[in-house]
């Protein structure tokens, strides 16, 4: 029995990868493409995933959002990863994001005018170098983005190479690489130290939760114990006249 050409082709996959409409991909189309996972980036109309990330990544993170938060002026407020509309092609998601208090429109929003955007901050990952080197900060530059921050690793350890932009040339000039300490006055005064901390005991910011600071001899995470309640007045009850109790006898008060 002869079998058709039909039957012997493998059928093909269907793909779950999401098709360009004519035209391509918008900025605006960010926000609706079905599937696409957490902090995709638009850049030049083309998507760019993000990779998993690294331990490195993670503590420099979170060392810079803590540290901008308890200094940066009251008015500015720290935003991590979201992302910044450019323009009709280009949608990139910085790591950190210095805006102020007036651009948050609400608990919907998911980017920023980078007409608002203070200081833009990238941690460069293995398959972002190009980007954050050369590609971001052209971006970022066109925009009219102040300020700018590129993280690298070097042997474990974060070094900060900081930019500002030249209102002549509309383009980024290096100011500074630092090592060891980030020490500036622009956009405000903050001093930071870099050297990486070694990874201890979980320690509480807020005693929310019932969760107290860790402390030697204590167990991470312990349930915050609970004040002693103060102590009620016991209540006077006035003895009946067949106890034998009286005025003046210590029944009560006379």
């Amino acid at each position: 029995m002869m079998s058709t050409a039909a039957e012997n082709e493998p059928e093909q996959e269907q793909s779950s990868w999401p098709t360009p409409p004519l035209g391509g991909w918008t900025a605006d189309d960010l926000d609706t493409i079905p599937g696409l996972p957490p902090h995709t980036e638009m850049i030049d109309g083309g998507l760019f995933l993000a990779s998993p990330q690294t331990n490195f990544h993670m503590t420099t993170l979170r060392l810079l959002e803590r540290a901008l938060e308890d200094r940066a002026p009251e008015e500015l407020f720290v935003v991590r990863e979201m992302t910044t509309k450019i323009d009709k092609r280009n949608r990139p998601e910085p790591d950190l994001m210095l805006v102020p208090r007036s651009a948050v429109t609400g608990p919907r929003q998911t980017w920023y005018d980078p007409a608002d955007i203070r200081l833009a901050v990238e941690i460069v990952s293995d398959d972002s170098v190009e980007r954050d080197r050369e590609i971001k900060p052209r971006k970022y530059a066109g925009a009219l983005i102040r300020h700018y921050w590129r993280i690298e690793e070097n042997d474990g350890k974060p070094v900060v190479y900081v930019y500002e932009l030249d209102p002549a040339t509309n383009a980024y000039a290096i100011t500074g690489i630092h090592h060891d300490r980030l020490k500036l006055t622009v956009p405000f005064t903050l001093d930071i130290d870099l050297a990486p901390r070694r990874p201890g005991p979980c320690r509480a910011r807020r005693h929310r939760g019932g969760l107290t600071p860790t402390t030697p001899g204590s167990t991470p995470g312990t349930p915050r114990p609970r004040p002693a309640a103060p102590a009620r007045p016991r209540a006077f009850r006035r003895p009946s006249p067949s106890s034998g109790a009286g005025p003046g006898s210590g029944g009560w008060p006379a």
